[in-house]
């Protein structure tokens, strides 16, 4: 039960900043969406380096000074999988008008929670690999660290939530409907956390490989939908601002509960 409820958590978070379409008037301004990037980019980096990366080589330590071996190979497996990801879905930049993918029919809405989804992959599969190293009495992976790893990622998930299904409601969508995309863009997350956390308990020596190629994956959304997204447009210190703020609070949970 503690490990289902840490796999729903970020799913959790998803689903209530969704939920603000229900209680919110107005779209997101651009300051406002600018500053959420910032933060949710933050934490992702935070998370990649103190839960995925610097775990992997800790595990790896027995190589010597080949540690990092394990590590570099995952992190690059992750960024190549997302890129080609990238390639194949089509979907819309989070918070742009610019399309990616191949050619598609899809509505803009569609493309919208795609490009959510997209983003929620690697989220989904860290949390997954980290309960996975739990499991396997990993001593680098404790419950705290890993409950540390889904509370972040639900924090900068319910300002995600809000980013698909307020703009969602702007466009003509029913309250309904625009809630439901916020929640159909997080439903991937559980269930990539589940595959993940199979995946990793049949092959336990890939530990480190998969730790990191869950920071490679998640570090690609962060430099191509993240940053672009809060240094858009004048004033983009205010995502920067968010974006150190998002990195502290992951860096305060990780070493505080880790």
């Amino acid at each position: 039960m503690e490990i289902l409820f840490g796999i729903l958590i970020p799913f959790l978070g998803t689903t209530l900043g969704s939920a603000c379409v229900f209680f919110m008037k107005k779209s997101l301004g651009v300051s406002v969406q600018r500053a959420l990037a910032g933060f949710a980019a933050g934490v992702m980096v935070a998370a990649s380096i103190w839960s995925l990366l610097i775990p992997a080589i800790e595990q790896a330590k027995n190589m010597g000074k080949l540690s990092f071996l394990p590590a570099f190979i995952g992190f690059w497996f992750g960024v190549l999988f997302l890129l080609m990801l990238d390639r194949l879905i089509p979907h819309l930049h989070i918070g742009s008008d610019q399309a990616e993918g191949p050619k598609s029919k899809l509505g803009r809405t569609t493309m919208m929670v795609l490009a959510v989804t997209l983003h929620n992959i690697p989220e989904g599969m860290a949390v997954g690999v980290m309960y996975a190293g739990f499991l396997a009495g990993n001593t680098q992976i404790t419950a705290t660290s890993a409950l540390a790893l889904s509370i972040g990622i639900a924090i900068q998930n319910f300002p995600e939530g809000a980013i698909i299904s307020m703009p969602l409601r702007a466009e003509g969508e029913s309250k309904g409907r625009a809630f439901l995309g916020g929640v159909l863009s997080g439903i991937v997350e559980p269930i990539g956390a589940v595959l993940t956390l199979l995946a990793a308990q049949l092959v336990i020596p890939a530990l480190p490989y998969l730790l990191s190629f869950a920071a490679g994956a998640m570090l690609y959304v962060v430099v191509e939908e993240l940053i672009p997204e809060m240094s858009q447009g004048k004033h983009s210190n205010i995502g920067t601002v968010f974006f150190a703020v998002g990195f502290s609070v992951m860096m305060m949970l990780d070493v505080s509960l880790g």
